[in-house]
């Protein structure tokens, strides 16, 4: 990734993983991530070593966005801390967009992400609120 596109690169990538998860595309969202991965909360940690895993992590999710209408994803990104050639930290306040056209708020996270030769895939998610 440089610095030019930078910001182009990370958003096409976060609209590609929202859509996945609003979707509820599990084959989408195992797609945006590196393996092994690893999902970090103040009450719990998991990691993954398996496209398969990544999908299950995620499949109580998809029931949540169908029944609250959810059918856009919108990442603001907030801030991108470049740790080193191909890492980057990038935090995240999620948005939401409902079956009714209103505006949902969503959680905020940080993301590692590594730059590979198909894009960015994310390393490590941290909820942050």
């Amino acid at each position: 990734m440089s610095a030019t596109t930078d910001l182009d690169t990370l958003s096409d990538f976060f609209d590609r993983y929202g859509a996945a998860l609003t979707a509820g595309d599990l084959t989408g969202i195992a797609g945006c991530y590196a393996l092994p991965g690893m999902v970090v909360s103040g009450s719990y940690s998991f990691t993954f070593a398996s496209p398969t895993a990544v999908a299950l992590s995620f499949l109580g999710a998809a029931p949540e966005y169908l029944e609250r209408e959810l059918v856009a994803a919108h990442a603001q990104i907030r801030d991108v801390q470049r740790l080193a050639e191909g890492l980057a930290m990038v935090a995240v306040d999620w948005e939401f967009l409902d079956s009714h056209g209103a505006a949902v708020p969503g959680q905020s996270f940080r993301y590692l992400l590594r730059a590979t030769a198909h894009g960015p895939e994310i390393c490590t998610v941290i909820c942050t609120g």
